[in-house]
């Protein structure tokens, strides 16, 4: 085959690793982009989002909604129109065609899910672990465990890592809408506080006001990144073209519309300043919900939804690892495909050690952040890139956005990505560390192409 971007070198068929096996339908693709979506965001980081705008959780998740939404509609243009498995990368590199902008942005986005992976590794090791066990355990060792647990799921393959997926993503969905029903009934009985939906942490207006909010939006959106994971899924994707424009809006539509809610239960029923000293703010809720429901339950089906978080980003990591080796982006012993599994043990090997790497760099909040970050950037990158792709016609039909759409969603990203969301410094040290590795990395390989050419 002939691969577009940075070489344009032709793979002999006697080279070629075998090809990817096509086992997601419609449905099983919906239940995989809201699976995606749902878990460690909501469920370890709506303390924090609380802690830096106060009651009004709800507008934070409202307004990463509606940017969410905007993004999508531009990733759901593309992979109709590519349905390839190298997602953001494969669409800067038709749109630019610069091959080192091409490399960056696919080496943030594989960051953004490891990092969303360390994340969910350091919720799993937090307070929901703790009232399982009456033990201390050590929780970057429980964290790094995890992870490697995940990566021997992973290389099983790809259909029992996806059956697996749909199993916690019923437990996950059916954890947020106990935290509804809770809510239900103390709206019915009285219970709750409905001032504090409306108040606000910083104080003042104008300014303190904006880029709280703005900062809370930013760390909240981490809640709604996984779509973007689902479009490096295509080649293993019943007639994609098809397929995912149905999936990526109901799985937005669907976890938006439970996220807006739980905010809205979540400080109804506890305060902000209680919700932001947890790792397990969910469960602060169940404990002042009024109904007699089991707090280890809960916890143990906040840890599935963790655990799902971080086994489809591992996931999709490995799979941009093959799609950008496929390209010639990475080196190609990246793309090398189990014998039998047939899933990509190098690229699977690789990004969790990566992940192991960034479990030791910081807690829920800093990672969590870190990720919206990465893919912020490269969201603004991906609405540029669809409107410059309007150039490039094929021939089977696909999804067009509405041009306004990614023009807003770009402006919106780069917002959020922006100072003005009021980050911590450690935030863009550490994704600047990531990009100096990127930097080596992409030194290395064009080093080893000069080589062998």
């Amino acid at each position: 085959m002939t691969t577009s971007g940075t070489s344009g070198s032709t793979t002999h068929p006697a080279e070629e690793e075998p090809g990817l096996r096509r086992v997601l339908g419609p449905k099983l693709l919906i239940l995989f982009v809201i699976g995606d979506i749902l878990g460690t965001g909501i469920y370890a980081t709506t303390g924090k989002v609380a802690g830096k705008v106060g009651g009004a959780l709800w507008l934070p998740f409202l307004i990463g909604f509606v940017v969410a939404i905007l993004t999508a509609a531009s990733y759901v243009e593309l992979v109709g129109k590519y349905p390839k498995a190298a997602g953001a990368a494969l669409y800067t590199q038709k749109a630019f065609k610069v091959p080192f902008l091409t490399f960056i942005i696919a080496f943030m986005v594989m960051c953004s899910g490891l990092s969303s992976a360390s994340a969910a590794a350091r919720a799993f090791s937090g307070d929901y672990l703790s009232e399982l066990t009456d033990d201390a355990l050590p929780p970057t060792l429980v964290a790094i465990a995890f992870i490697l647990a995940l990566a021997a799921l992973n290389l099983r393959g790809v259909s029992e890592s996806v059956k697996t997926n749909v199993v916690l993503t019923v437990v996950e969905l059916t954890g947020l809408l106990i935290i509804l029903a809770i809510g239900a009934w103390a709206v019915l009985t009285g219970d709750g506080e409905p001032s504090r939906l409306t108040e606000f942490e910083a104080s003042g207006t104008g300014y303190a006001l904006l880029t709280g909010v703005l900062g809370a939006t930013a760390l909240g959106f981490f809640a709604f990144v996984g779509f973007e994971d689902s479009v490096n899924m295509a080649e293993e994707t019943k007639d994609p073209t098809r397929t995912f424009p149905r999936a990526i809006f109901i799985g937005v539509a669907v976890t938006g519309t439970i996220y807006v809610l739980v905010a809205l239960v979540s400080s109804l029923l506890v305060d902000y300043e209680t919700l932001e000293g947890s790792s397990g703010p969910l469960l602060e809720v169940v404990k002042a919900g009024g109904v007699d429901f089991p707090h280890k339950l809960f916890a143990l089906i906040a840890l599935f939804a963790v655990t799902n978080s971080a086994l489809i980003n591992i996931m999709m990591a490995s799979r941009l690892c093959y799609g950008m080796a496929n390209e010639r982006i990475l080196p190609r012993a990246m793309g090398r495909v189990l014998a039998g599994r047939r899933t990509p043990v190098v690229g699977i090997a690789f990004v969790s050690l990566l992940a192991i790497g960034l479990v030791s760099t910081g807690e829920i909040e800093g990672l969590g952040d870190t990720t919206a970050f990465l893919l912020l950037c490269v969201f603004a990158v991906v609405n540029v890139a669809v409107l410059v792709l309007r150039r490039d016609p094929v021939a089977h039909d696909h999804f067009r956005a509405p041009t306004v759409l990614p023009v807003l969603g770009a402006i919106t990203a780069l917002v959020l990505a922006s100072p003005l969301a009021d980050r911590p410094a450690e935030v863009y040290i550490r994704a600047g560390v990531l990009l100096v590795i990127g930097i080596a990395l992409w030194a290395v390989n064009k080093l080893a192409m000069t080589v062998r050419a």
